[in-house]
């Protein structure tokens, strides 16, 4: 147990900051589960429409840094490349 008000504090935001990650994960992984079902389906008119968003969610995910950026930017690319 913190015994400082200074460590009190933070354990508190440690706490807010787990929750917001875990949404983001959690964000992230959708965003990849279902790029890859619309890939499966062989859909490209739909993959390519939710391909923006899928990049967007990557990007932001990974600035934050609940993901590497090298691998959001491995995604991305290897989705784009089933795309085309």
């Amino acid at each position: 147990m913190p015994n400082t008000k200074s460590a009190i504090r933070r354990v508190r935001r440690v706490k807010k900051q787990t929750q917001i990650n875990r949404i983001r994960r959690s964000k992230y992984k959708h965003a990849v589960k279902q790029m890859d079902l619309l890939l499966k389906s062989k859909d490209k008119a739909k993959a390519k429409t939710f391909f923006s968003k899928f990049q967007s969610i990557l990007m932001q995910v990974a600035k934050s840094g609940v993901i590497n950026k090298k691998t959001a930017a491995r995604k991305i690319s290897k989705a784009s490349k089933k795309i085309k």
